[in-house]
C-alpha cells in the first residue's frame, strides 16, 4: 500500500477513475447491444432512436480516454452503417 500522502491521493485518484471508466464502458456496451437487438429485429425505428442516445456516450468515453479515437469512431461508424441498412432502397 502507498506510504506517501503524494502516493496515497495517487491511489484514490486512479481508483475514482477506475470505477468512472467501469461505469461508462458498461453503459456503453449495454446501448450497444439495443441497437443491435433493434437492427436484428427489424425496427426502424427503434434502432435510430437507440442510435441517438448511443453515439455520446460513445464520444463521452472517447473524451475521457476510455475508448481510442479510431475506436469510437469505427464503432460509431459501423453501427449507424447497420442502421442504415434497415432503411428501404430507394430506385
Amino acid at each position: 500500500m502507498a506510504s506517501h500522502q503524494s502516493a496515497i491521493k495517487r491511489a484514490k485518484q486512479n481508483e475514482k477513475r477506475r470505477v468512472r471508466n467501469l461505469h461508462i464502458e458498461s453503459t456503453v456496451k449495454t446501448s450497444v447491444k439495443k441497437v443491435r437487438e433493434a437492427i436484428e429485429e427489424k425496427d426502424m425505428e427503434g434502432a435510430t432512436k437507440a442510435l441517438l442516445k448511443t453515439i455520446p456516450l460513445i464520444q463521452k468515453g472517447c473524451s475521457k480516454g476510455i475508448f481510442q479515437k479510431n475506436t469510437s469512431a469505427r464503432k460509431i461508424s459501423r453501427l449507424t452503417q447497420a442502421v442504415n441498412s434497415l432503411k428501404p432502397k430507394t430506385a
